[in-house]
């Protein structure tokens, strides 16, 4: 049977049960293993598929020194190299589609209504700030960059209340499902919220944009959630592509056997 491995932390995960189940019915035995547990054997496993290490921002040069010594012994999903891109949202200004307007400094701020500043590494909207006044984004810019991190700062989009903001879910690069995601940073909302969701069918440009960010990639992609806004003029762009320890959203439709039959063709 193949064994594959469920890396995550501790900590609550409820892609965690759904995911581990499907494996099962598809015939893969699935164990969830702590990411940093010093006692783990990552050379039995047949794969070891990164999830819920939802745990290592703060720890990113050691995430990032496992996730290299496990592709020496098994197969990692998603790959070294696309995970040590990816833990860094800078990826967004290669991407070459449209993406959330985006000003990388603390300096010359753009004149927008509203901003959202946040650190280029980071998960879960960690220290990322939504304010209408430009002195109080200029300062925590500042204060990103004096620790050294890199600082982002966009306009914040009025439609991602009203339309919302919509993620594709693919497995081994198919369309499996859609979502509405709760918008993060609106007033009231709480890190519990960013697993609630409605499923959505995208629109064919939703679509299209999607698919030409993950063409792009080269490297085998297990998941893969490209999360999409409107602008303005009702395009679509990107706001974050998510490669690396994603939620799926697996209670949903038929998503948790759609990453199931994904991982039974790439182990």
């Amino acid at each position: 049977m193949t064994i594959c491995a469920y890396a995550t932390y501790d900590g609550p995960d409820d892609d965690r049960e759904p995911a581990l189940e499907a494996w099962r019915e598809a015939g893969i035995d699935g164990r969830a293993v702590r990411w940093d547990d010093p006692g783990a054997d990552w050379s039995v496993f047949d794969a070891v598929v990164v999830r819920s290490t939802w745990d290592y921002v703060d720890r990113r040069a050691e995430f990032l020194a496992w996730t290299r010594r496990v592709s020496e012994v098994s197969r990692l999903l998603n790959p070294a190299e696309v995970i040590e891109r990816n833990t860094d949202k800078t990826y967004l200004r290669d991407l070459g589609v449209a993406t959330v307007p985006t000003h990388w400094s603390s300096h010359d701020f753009p004149d927008w209504p509203e901003y959202v500043v946040k650190p280029a590494i980071s998960a879960g909207a960690r220290d990322t700030i939504r304010t209408g006044d430009r002195a109080v984004a200029v300062a925590h810019a500042a204060r990103l960059e004096a620790a050294g991190r890199t600082a982002m700062v966009q306009p914040y989009l009025d439609m991602v209340e009203a339309e919302g903001e919509t993620s594709l879910l693919y497995f081994n690069r198919r369309l499996s499902h859609a979502v509405r995601r709760t918008p993060m940073l609106k007033a009231g909302m709480t890190s519990e919220d960013n697993a609630r969701a409605e499923l959505r069918e995208p629109a064919p440009d939703q679509v299209d944009l999607a698919e030409k960010v993950l063409a792009a990639i080269p490297q085998a992609l297990l998941y893969a959630r490209v999360d999409l806004v409107r602008l303005p003029d009702g395009s679509p762009a990107v706001i974050e592509l998510e490669l690396t320890e994603p939620y799926l959203y697996l209670r949903y439709d038929n998503a948790a056997k759609n990453f199931a039959a994904a991982l039974r063709e790439l182990v």
